[in-house]
């Protein structure tokens, strides 16, 4: 028999990036909240995505710091990876953000619940045989690693998740997925020593990208010796006593010690009761509308469980948002084309708004700039190689801002503010970025748009 868990005014299922964002925005709005989640609060991102890999590929930047010391001076000697040392650090940072989470949580007042929660209302969560009642709930129940249905065994064949655990340095990988994480991690592994190759059945890796930069990045990556097969689907994988066998369409073969599963990730909505409430799903993914509502009751959607970006940052907003929704304070949609959008590799890949393809397919007249880091004094001090793309609506504002570089991801914030405030080029043009910067490159890309280059070879 069921017994009763009490009655919120908002239930929260889930509780990664955008549950328990939104359960700190609604308790600040002076809501009664119970968060429930079945592992560890922060979710994904915190765990298994965001913190660890960029943890993962920090400490790669130091590697190869270390290998590359000279080129600047430096007598240094490389020893090698101790990747136990390195999960050291890497959990020490993870474990230091939940720490801090769960205090903030706690601090708000908000009651948290472990365990795995059911759907079994249209205004009801059930874990364990407790019932929480809820007059709106919030399904943030997140995404997990796709598979092609092939056997994980965590050790020849794996996922991003058993990646960041794996206690040794593979001789060589095989990375299934030219995506973000599929990147990630062949930048990573490359770092520590690895032979990698990346198999991509799309023509260009991070193919939601402007064109012009998944080509710098493919460049960037045979720099660096990291193999790509472009356009060439997957076929299938045998393991063997040394590792695996990988067949692609068209018969050619590789082998390495590992295959890296990274085609993406699929919602976790699967035996949630989600359907059996009158919710539709479509590929697994809950169907929304621009309110983040899901058609039933008072019930919304967040995060990688609904069809937009796989992001913890649109995980955050999207949080929010509902709980002001809730609220009655009536916020703005979100303009997903607004979200930045970084991949941590070496170089770094960012970007906000359109592409040059997408904005054409709107209708646009495009005028664009290409600014290569090669000018940018900065970029020539850190050795990184790239560039920044700005697209413009001719006459119009910036319509999209496009960048390829070391620790580009740290500008790409600047380029949301030009492409969510309209900005034309010629008022970006009047800025002045501090010399020496990286940020100099966006300046001197919207000072040739608006028809005064500094440096700028013609």
């Amino acid at each position: 028999m069921s017994e009763s868990g009490g009655t919120f005014d908002l239930v929260v299922l889930g509780g990664g990036s955008g549950g328990y964002a939104a359960a700190l925005r609604a308790a600040e709005l002076d809501m009664s909240v119970v968060l429930i989640e079945k592992d560890k609060l922060g979710g994904t991102c915190l765990h298994r995505g965001c913190i660890p890999t960029k943890a993962l590929l920090h400490s790669a930047e130091v590697a190869d710091s270390a290998k590359e010391s000279e080129n600047f001076g430096v007598k240094a000697s490389f020893e090698g990876i101790d990747i136990e040392a390195v999960h050291k650090y890497k959990d020490k940072v993870i474990g230091g953000l939940h720490k801090g989470l769960s205090g903030l949580i706690k601090s708000r007042k908000i009651t948290v619940v472990e365990g795995e929660g059911k759907l079994t209302g249209k205004d009801e969560v059930t874990v364990d045989g407790k019932v929480y009642k809820g007059k709106n709930i919030l399904l943030a129940t997140g995404s997990k690693p796709k598979t092609l249905g092939l056997e994980i065994d965590g050790d020849k064949v794996m996922t991003s998740d058993q990646a960041l655990g794996l206690n040794r340095v593979p001789e060589s990988v095989i990375v299934l997925g030219g995506g973000v994480i599929g990147v990630e991690f062949a930048s990573v592994w490359r770092s520590y020593g690895a032979d990698v190759t990346i198999v991509e059945a799309l023509k260009h890796l991070v193919p939601v990208e402007e064109e012009s930069s998944s080509k710098l990045l493919e460049r960037a990556f045979r720099k660096r010796k990291i193999k790509a097969e472009l356009g060439t689907p997957f076929e299938s994988v045998k393991t063997t006593d040394s590792g695996v066998v990988v067949t692609l369409q068209g018969g050619k073969t590789l082998e390495a010690e590992v295959l890296l599963v990274a085609i993406g990730r699929g919602p976790v909505s699967e035996g949630l009761g989600y359907e059996e409430q009158g919710i539709t799903l479509d590929r697994g993914f809950v169907k929304v509308d621009e309110n983040l509502h899901t058609g039933v009751g008072n019930i919304y959607a967040v995060g990688d469980l609904i069809p937009t970006l796989q992001l913890a940052h649109v995980g955050f907003a999207e949080g929010i948002f509902v709980a002001e929704q809730i609220a009655g304070q009536n916020p703005p949609a979100i303009d997903y084309d607004g979200v930045p959008r970084v991949t941590y590799c070496e170089p770094e890949v960012a970007s906000v708004g359109l592409t040059t393809q997408v904005a054409k397919e709107r209708g646009y007249d495009v005028v664009e700039m290409n600014y290569n880091l090669a000018g940018n004094g900065k970029s020539q001090i850190l050795q990184t190689q790239g560039a920044v793309k700005v697209i413009a609506e001719k006459d119009g504002p910036v319509l999209g801002v496009h960048m390829v570089g070391s620790r580009v991801g740290e500008l790409i914030a600047e380029g949301q503010l030009i492409y969510n405030w309209e900005a034309l080029p010629s008022e970006v043009a009047q800025l002045i970025h501090p010399h020496p910067s990286q940020s100099e490159a966006l300046g001197e890309a919207h000072l040739a748009l608006a028809g005064k280059p500094l440096h700028v070879h013609d």
